[in-house]
C-alpha cells in the first residue's frame, strides 16, 4: 500500500468519528430534562451503540394513573310470567233435593266393598225419587268363606229387623278366593269340596234371606283385571245364579257391562249415557264412580219394576212432577200384542183390498220371468222405452222429393 492511499484512509476515519461525535452531542442538548433521582450517567457508547443497560423510562408524578373500570356481573332478568286470567268456574246446577216420604219402601243393600259401590250407585239413581230410600249395610273385607271375621247368616237377620226392607239386594264373591274352615280342616280354594261347601252355603245364604218372602236381588260379580280373578268369578256366578233361582230370588248379570266385545276387561267403557268414562280405579278392581252408577244401572230396573208406583211417589212432593217419568211400566203381556197376517203379494185380499197400493189389477198367476227363463230359456220383453230395451224399431217410409230442375 502506497504512503498516499494510507493517508486518505486515516482522513476517512477521522472525520467519520468526529461526524458521530457531533450527532451524540446534539441528540444529548436536545434530551428533555428529567428529575434528578430519576438521571443516569451514560457513556458515549451507550449513547452510540446503545450497549449497557437500558434506563427505564421516566415516571411522572403528577399524571393521574387510569385504572380500568370492574364490570359487575348482569344478573338474567327472569322472563316475565303473562298472568292469565282466571277463567270462571262452570256453574254446576245445583242438585235436586227431594225429601223422603214418611212411608218411602226401603231396598237393603248387603255383601261386600262390591255391594259398598252398589250402594253408593243406587242412592244416586234413587236421589230423586221420594218413594225410595237406600239403605246399605257392606263389610268391606267380608263374604261367606270368613265366618269367623264376619258372619253374615248371623248379622243378615239383625239388619233385616232393623230395616224392615221391601227388597234385599246381594252382592258379593270378590273375597272368597281363599282356603275354607271345613269341619276344623283348611281346605284350598276351588277344590271339589270347597266348592260344595260354599254352594250349600250360598244357598243356605239365599233361603235365610227369603225367609220373609221378601225379594231377593243377588248381584254378580264383574269381571276383574286379572285373568284368574275374572275366571274364578266365572265360577261363583254360576253358583249365585242356581242358588238364587233355587229359592224364587232374581239373578242380575252385569258381566256384559264391563267387558268389550271380545269379552275382555276393560277399565275404560260407556257410561249409562252411552259415552265413554273410566269405570274402573287404577287397581284393576274398585269402581269409579261411573262405574258405580252403571253398576246400580243394571240393578234399578228390577227394583222400580218391583216396588211399582213406589218407585215413582210424586203426589205429595210439590214440584215434583217430572218425576213421573221415572216410572217404568210392567212388560206387556203377549195376549195384548196385536198380531195381523203379513199381505201376500199374490192375493191382496187379505189386507181387505182387492189390489195393491198404487196397482190397478191383481196379479196374475203363473210362472215367473226367473222361472221361463231357467226352465225354458225364455226371456221378457222390456217394457217399450226401458233402457234395455233394444228392440230395433220399423223402418220408416222415407218419401223423396224429386229434384226440381231448371
Amino acid at each position: 500500500m502506497s504512503t498516499k492511499t494510507a493517508f486518505r484512509r486515516g482522513v476517512n476515519w477521522l472525520l467519520n468519528g468526529l461526524i458521530v461525535i457531533a450527532v451524540g452531542a446534539t441528540a444529548l442538548v436536545m434530551e428533555p430534562p428529567r428529575q434528578a433521582g430519576a438521571q443516569e450517567r451514560r457513556s458515549i457508547i451507550d449513547m452510540l451503540f446503545g450497549f449497557g443497560r437500558r434506563r427505564p423510562p421516566p415516571v411522572y408524578e403528577d399524571v393521574p394513573i387510569y385504572e380500568p373500570r370492574q364490570r359487575q356481573p348482569q344478573q338474567r332478568q327472569k322472563p316475565r310470567k303473562i298472568k292469565q286470567k282466571a277463567k270462571p268456574a262452570p256453574v254446576e246446577p245445583a242438585p235436586v233435593v227431594v225429601e223422603k216420604l214418611e212411608n218411602a219402601k226401603k231396598v237393603l243393600v248387603v255383601g261386600d266393598f262390591m255391594a259398598g259401590s252398589l250402594g253408593d250407585g243406587l242412592k244416586v239413581a234413587f236421589e230423586t225419587t221420594p218413594g225410595v230410600v237406600i239403605e246399605t249395610r257392606a263389610n268391606g273385607s267380608s263374604g261367606l268363606v270368613r265366618e269367623d271375621y264376619f258372619n253374615w247368616p248371623e248379622n243378615l237377620p239383625v239388619y233385616v229387623a232393623e230395616v224392615t226392607p221391601s227388597i234385599i239386594i246381594v252382592s258379593l264373591g270378590a273375597n272368597e278366593r281363599q282356603q275354607m274352615s271345613i269341619g276344623g280342616e283348611k281346605e284350598k280354594f276351588r277344590t271339589d269340596r270347597w266348592l260344595a261347601e260354599y254352594t250349600r252355603r250360598t244357598g243356605a245364604f239365599a233361603a235365610l234371606a227369603r225367609s220373609e218372602n221378601i225379594p231377593l236381588l243377588w248381584v254378580g260379580m264383574p269381571p276383574f283385571q286379572s285373568t284368574a280373578m275374572t275366571a274364578d268369578m266365572v265360577t261363583l256366578n254360576g253358583i249365585f245364579r242356581a242358588e238364587t233361582e233355587k229359592v224364587g230370588g232374581t239373578f242380575i248379570d252385569i258381566w256384559d257391562g264391563f267387558v268389550d266385545e271380545g269379552g275382555k276387561f276393560v277399565m275404560t267403557g260407556s257410561d249409562i249415557n252411552g259415552q265413554q268414562v273410566r269405570l274402573r280405579g287404577s287397581d284393576g278392581i274398585n269402581l269409579t264412580k261411573a262405574g258405580k252408577r252403571k253398576l246400580a244401572f243394571y240393578v234399578e230396573k228390577d227394583i222400580r219394576k218391583l216396588l211399582g208406583d213406589a218407585a215413582a211417589s210424586t203426589q205429595d212432593v210439590p214440584g215434583a212432577d217430572g218425576l213421573k217419568d221415572l216410572v217404568v211400566a210392567a212388560p206387556t203381556a203377549n195376549e195384548d200384542i196385536l198380531q195381523t197376517q203379513p199381505i201376500s203379494l199374490d192375493d191382496p185380499d187379505l189386507d181387505g183390498g182387492a189390489t195393491l197400493l198404487g196397482g190397478t189389477a191383481p196379479l196374475t198367476s203363473g210362472k215367473s220371468p226367473r222361472d221361463r227363463l231357467v226352465e225354458k230359456g225364455e226371456i221378457a220383453d222390456a217394457p217399450v222405452g226401458r233402457v234395455d230395451d233394444f228392440r230395433l224399431a220399423k223402418p220408416e217410409t222415407v218419401i223423396s222429393n224429386p229434384v226440381m230442375r231448371n
